[in-house]
């Protein structure tokens, strides 16, 4: 059994059968049958090799041994190996099937989410109380002749 990296999982063992919603805050492992939706953002879901699930998964990352039937999203990674067997869509950054493995539906590799960029901070004017202030328009284009849109290399 390979289970999780870290010292806090949950366990659901082999006899356990679960319907329904599960979530969480820490990975999990499961031995048993799970119908339903798995949400464990940020933390990771392994299938063990007596593991059948029936449900579309959101987590960090996804290690499949046993059965899968639905959707993985994996903000990481998702492993299948050489026992498992797959029929679903998988959306991650990364992705690894070791020989042996089934696997039935598509795959979109995400690269890295992107960072948002600081926004400089508008200046603000004083304008006199009974004054009408002048604004400028960013739909012209700037002193190169080029469309504002264009400027360094960056289309909006």
């Amino acid at each position: 059994m390979e289970t999780p990296k870290t010292a806090e999982f949950a366990l659901i063992g082999k006899s356990v059968v679960i319907k329904g919603e599960l979530s969480g805050s820490e990975d999990l492992y499961v031995d048993g049958q799970v119908e339903g939706s798995i949400e464990l953002r940020g933390n990771s879901l392994t299938i063990g090799p007596n593991g059948q699930v029936h449900a579309n998964i959101n987590a960090s990352g996804v290690i499949v041994q046993g059965k899968l039937d639905g959707n993985v999203q994996a903000s990481d990674r998702v492993d299948l190996r050489k026992s498992a067997i797959m029929m679903g869509d998988i959306v991650t950054q990364r992705i690894a099937v070791e020989d042996g493995a089934y696997f039935k539906g598509k795959v979109e590799i995400q690269k890295e989410p992107a960072r948002p960029e600081p926004q400089p901070e508008a200046k603000r004017e004083s304008v006199p109380v009974g004054s009408v202030a002048s604004s400028a328009s960013a739909t012209g284009s700037t002193s190169s002749g080029a469309p504002p849109s264009v400027i360094a290399g960056q289309k909006k």
